[in-house]
């Protein structure tokens, strides 16, 4: 007699039924418990996979290969190019005085730069690996149909796969490293194998690099005199010491990114921003953000905004009662400043008499090559990661950044320390770079999702305190500076502010990276800027306009700046008191504070 019962009563036994459970020891996951176990996968993939997710880069590769499959005319064309230029690297290798390259590398690769590469068999070896390099580039870009972003995750892996393989990599084919073991008699390897040996060394019991013990914070970086005048449980914000009998009235206030240490901006003596502003005459204070741990994991991006920079600006105005704050904001910091200067536009009280950006993004839909590392499923993936500890390892943000530059970051550092032996001296901007910070998991989960994935702020969907802030509320002027080689935040990326913003816009685009730029104080050699002035409600020009007609400066960008702080500082007055006791503000420790010593 068949079986009658229902098919879905039959589901409902099939899937409970104790016995079903005991034969195959099948554990229930399909509950809300479930989304642990998931969690707990992703942990342990990370420890072998790092904080790459694989489903995205096999989304992106299969992207690539399905319509390269389909598509004959692109592989025709891939396979006519190779032979051409292979043809011609041959051509050039059977008659020795054609010296003139064929395949030139990218001005920034610097890896055959040096005349010995110009030489055979070693022009063969370069010459080989650009055609490589140039096919590969070729085959991964210009594939109709597949989507830019997986597009771009593609050919970036490949290029990290491409740059293993680099002659420039091998004693054997690189002539500047034959060239010097031959001069040291092969001692460059036993001075690289020492390198090699004190860097795992310091690896494993997770010490800085060699170098950066030369540059120690509150003893020759972080130095510019200062009180702690207050503190919770997120930052110590710091007052400096006045260096001038008089002070322009309306101080200055940093809002550093907390993905980095706040010191970048106070490095050394000669190249401190605090200590130059301060020299001019302005009233200092500095937020010093916590390097958040576990405890921390629930900190989102509104208790940044309320106990970051509304607390500072709360003891600001207790120092100094009714002025404007001349506000500053670094990268994520000018981000998180922006949405709270919109937040605040909507207040009858009005506390901001300016604002300063350095490289710091509001616009994400072209968010440079971060933006390979962003997608759904990396994100899911990330936050997975920082779901066990409750933040996101700095040493991992730094990989990041190093994978993005990894034939100079990379490579190029390990062939003069362990194939040349011989150490590239660290400066004080190194040192820094090394000294990382975490990230708390809601905060970096809301900072991905709302503005890298859903671009919310440029949207008007951003919410400050449960409000949606709109930022064509922000009338104060301001002060934009992006730096031209910058890849954390393309210059073109942060001028789309003159389409948000209406207020008077002064925009400076100076030469150097996303951390050079910034730190190009008067006296840095091949120092060059271009600035010019949008008025209030003026037109908007394009990049390339601006870029054209923009004048041209020579020397560092940071006088133009002070002189335009001063402009809107109003008169001079007697120093504030650090210490007002009557008021609840206390010099609670000496600059540059205990946060900023946080491992």
């Amino acid at each position: 007699m068949p079986d009658e019962t229902p098919k879905e009563e039959y589901k409902h036994i099939h899937r409970s039924h104790p016995e079903f459970k005991d034969v195959f020891n099948i554990p229930d996951i399909s509950s809300y418990e479930g989304e642990y176990f998931d969690k707990a996968i992703h942990v342990i993939l990370s420890k072998y996979w790092g904080w790459l997710s694989p489903a995205s880069f096999a989304l992106a590769t299969f992207d690539w290969l399905t319509h390269l499959s389909i598509s004959p005319a692109k592989k025709t064309k891939m396979l006519k190019d190779f032979w051409e230029k292979f043809g011609l690297i041959y051509f050039c290798m059977l008659q020795p005085n054609q010296n003139e390259p064929h395949i030139t590398c990218k001005k920034s690769d610097h890896r055959f730069q040096s005349e010995l590469w110009n030489k055979p068999p070693f022009n063969f070896y370069a010459h080989s690996f650009l055609l490589l390099d140039e096919i590969l580039n070729d085959a991964t870009k210009g594939v109709r149909g597949v989507s830019h972003h997986h597009q771009n995750v593609v050919n970036f892996m490949t290029r990290q796969m491409l740059d293993i393989i680099s002659p420039s990599n091998f004693p054997l084919s690189n002539p500047e490293i034959l060239q010097i073991t031959a001069q040291k008699s092969g001692q460059n390897f036993y001075d690289g194998y020492k390198n090699f040996m004190e860097d795992m060394y310091r690896t494993a019991n997770k010490l800085p690099p060699a170098g950066t013990e030369k540059f120690v914070v509150g003893e020759n970086v972080a130095i510019t005199p200062g009180k702690v005048v207050y503190q919770n449980q997120l930052i110590e914000l710091i007052q400096y010491e006045p260096t001038t009998p008089t002070v322009y009235r309306k101080p200055v206030l940093f809002v550093p990114a907390w993905i980095m240490k706040y010191y970048i901006l106070d490095l050394s003596p000669h190249n401190s921003m605090v200590k130059y502003l301060v020299d001019k005459g302005h009233t200092v204070f500095m937020i010093s953000w916590k390097n958040p741990g576990k405890d921390d994991r629930n900190l989102g991006i509104d208790d940044y905004i309320n106990l970051g920079i509304m607390s500072a600006l709360d003891v600001i105005e207790a120092l100094i009662p009714y002025t404007k704050v001349n506000a500053v904001g670094y990268c994520i910091g000018g981000t998180l400043l922006v949405a709270a200067a919109a937040w605040m536009a909507t207040k009858p009280i009005k506390r901001l008499k300016t604002i300063t950006l350095f490289a710091a993004q509001i616009d994400f839909r072209d968010a440079g090559e971060l933006s390979l590392f962003i997608d759904e499923s990396q994100v899911t993936y990330l936050e997975d990661i920082m779901w066990e500890k409750g933040y996101l390892d700095g040493t991992q943000m730094a990989g990041a950044f190093s994978m993005l530059r990894s034939s100079e970051l990379i490579y190029s550092r390990m062939i003069k320390d362990y194939l040349m032996g011989e150490r590239e001296p660290l400066f004080d901007i190194m040192a820094w770079d090394n000294d990382t910070t975490r990230l708390p998991y809601r905060m970096h989960s809301e900072y991905l999702r709302k503005l890298f994935l859903d671009n919310q702020l440029v949207q008007g969907k951003f919410t400050v305190n449960g409000k949606k802030v709109s930022l064509g509320d922000i009338t104060v002027p301001m002060f934009v500076v992006s730096t031209l080689t910058d890849h954390v935040a393309p210059w073109r990326s942060v001028y789309k502010i003159h389409l948000f913003c209406k207020s008077e816009i002064n925009f400076v685009l100076t030469n150097g990276g996303h951390n050079a730029g910034i730190v190009s104080e008067p006296g840095h050699t091949n120092r060059r800027y271009q600035m010019m002035k949008r008025n209030e409600g003026g037109k908007y020009i394009t990049t390339d306009s601006w870029h054209h007609s923009a004048p041209t400066y020579e020397g560092s960008w940071w006088p133009s700046w002070q002189e335009w702080l001063a402009e809107y500082s109003s008169e001079q007055i007697t120093p504030p008191h650090i210490e007002q006791s009557e008021k609840g503000i206390h010099v609670i420790r000496e600059a540059p504070g205990t946060y900023v010593f946080q491992k």
